[in-house]
């Protein structure tokens, strides 16, 4: 298999000015951690680089709205929000305002998965379907072949043999299911196209099922257990599950902007859905369907394998989810793997654009914006944010 380059594989996945600022935060230092280094925040004239940056990146696609936060070793050193959480309110940015973040659900989803594997109550090889699966017959009384050979490990890897994000996508239709019933259409009237394992196809509708999986288990509501083992243990509390239309918006969150020049291009099998406030976001729940801010994704992978934090996995945990499968060398499970050894994900959604990414050397970023529009490349926009401040070492 030709090998991509994650700027190319990031644009494939994520649909194959007023500053406010923040002062700096530093994150909860564990009595265990060895002294920490205070970290270098930017100067004034660095800092006024950075907006240059933002700024020209959102007058160009025409953004409403930028959230970014970035730490290092275990410390904020930048928060910010830039323009418009409301159009017609005024509201601004701030680096509280919340954001769908899209498929950036996923690797939250992963880190769930492997919780539990390190529990013992999990293995990567269980079957999910079938008299020996994990959600046994709780889909329907029967189920076809290839469904009955799906592992835990495929729906992380997006190897399940279909159910892809394209026209077809489960995720986006029959909105008026919940996920039992879909799960059960899907499965009766969508075949899968491929062994499991042979082939890489990215599948929101596989992350649905990790989130049935991990209700199984645990005989809690998916948002519960993430919420009691993963983001608890962050720090983080803001976080939760969207609603679908404006009147449920959250307090403090942002407002939706679809552009539609983003569709320009879009040829089938891709769904072209142009309002934000039409989807059931609430159902994506385990793929897409999470609320929060870029410092919340930012605490998140900071307490992932650095010494400056607990740590929510072990090593050997961490070694194996982030393994990448023989059908995709860039892909392991719920995230982007690079040669460089960096973690990263987007996420898209009408409405919404994120990203982040998490290097070895401890530096950690996100960036929401409120729109989706053709060209906004916030992981080229946050490369060039971070080499403004040479002391970071990006």
């Amino acid at each position: 298999m030709k090998t991509i380059t994650r700027r190319t594989y990031l644009k494939q996945l994520a649909l194959s000015a007023t500053l406010s600022a923040f002062p700096a935060v530093l994150l909860p230092k564990p009595i265990w951690a060895d002294e920490i280094e205070t970290q270098p925040m930017p100067t004034e004239r660095e800092a006024a680089t950075i907006a240059e940056i933002a700024q020209k990146y959102m007058e160009q696609s025409k953004a409403p709205g930028l959230s970014v936060a970035i730490a290092r070793k275990g410390q904020f050193v930048y928060q910010r929000g830039f323009g418009d959480a409301n159009k017609a309110t005024g509201e601004r940015v701030t680096p509280a305002s919340l954001f769908r973040i899209a498929s950036l659900t996923k690797p939250i989803t992963s880190v769930a998965i492997f919780t539990l594997i390190e529990q013992g109550r999990l293995s990567l090889d269980n079957l999910v379907f079938g008299e020996q699966g994990i959600l046994k017959f709780d889909y329907g009384e029967s189920y076809p072949d290839r469904v009955k050979k799906i592992t835990l490990q495929h729906l992380l890897t997006h190897t399940c043999g279909g159910w892809s994000n394209n026209g077809d996508d489960p995720m986006f239709r029959k909105q008026a299911l919940n996920q039992k019933d879909l799960i059960t259409w899907t499965i009766k009237t969508q075949s899968l196209e491929f062994e499991p394992g042979t082939h890489y196809a990215y599948s929101n509708f596989g992350y649905c099922i990790l989130g049935r999986v991990i209700e199984k288990i645990t005989a809690m509501p998916y948002a519960d257990y993430v919420q009691q083992a993963v983001l608890g243990k962050c720090g983080i509390t803001d976080m939760r599950l969207a609603g679908n239309t404006l009147a449920q918006r959250a307090a403090n969150e942002v407002v939706y902007y679809e552009k539609n020049d983003i569709y320009l291009n879009l040829k089938p099998p891709f769904l072209k859905i142009t309002n934000p406030y039409s989807m059931n976001v609430t159902r994506m729940d385990s793929h897409g369907g999470w609320i929060g801010t870029p410092s919340d994704l930012v605490r998140f992978m900071m307490h992932l394998g650095f010494k400056t934090q607990p740590s929510l996995l072990g090593e050997q945990t961490i070694k194996s989810m982030t393994t990448t499968s023989a059908a995709n060398p860039n892909y392991a499970c719920g995230w982007v793997v690079t040669k460089s050894t960096s973690w990263c994900h987007d996420g898209s959604l009408p409405g919404s654009q994120t990203f982040m990414l998490r290097t070895t050397g401890g530096l950690c970023w996100a960036a929401f914006t409120n729109t989706r529009a053709s060209g906004f490349n916030l992981d080229e926009m946050m490369w060039k944010i971070v080499k403004a401040v040479p002391a970071w070492n990006a």
